[in-house]
């Protein structure tokens, strides 16, 4: 059983130090980043139809978080109302669902708004 422990050790030492021999940079898998002509293309690339993508890219989402925060007005009075229907002990179930689809929907809009 000691013998077993033993190999076991001195094969994770050598693992650790194989791993600290290796140099930075060596054990990147990852792709060369682009450089010259190849950076800006990226980011300019038209549509068929002349339009910048990033331009409609953020247009898109321009729209659907104005459309995502009128359906959180819409939750909120909901919310509001349902909280003052019931009494202080007594929740319903869809006044509990309405508060997860507030944060899910406020963490859309999150995402969008940082680019995530």
């Amino acid at each position: 059983m000691t013998h077993c422990l033993r190999r076991c050790a001195l094969g994770f030492t050598l693992a650790a130090a194989l791993a600290l021999a290796v140099p930075p940079g060596l054990g990147d898998a990852g792709p060369p980043a682009p450089q010259g002509e190849d950076a800006g293309d990226r980011k300019d690339v038209h549509l068929p139809n002349g339009k910048l993508q990033t331009d409609e890219i953020l247009k898109a989402e321009r729209e659907q978080n104005i459309k995502d925060a009128a359906r959180l007005v819409e939750l909120s009075q909901q919310l509001q109302q349902d909280l003052e229907k019931y009494d202080y002990t007594v929740l319903s179930m869809s006044t509990v669902r309405k508060t997860e689809d507030i944060e899910k929907l406020v963490k859309k809009i999150r995402t969008r708004l940082r680019h995530e």
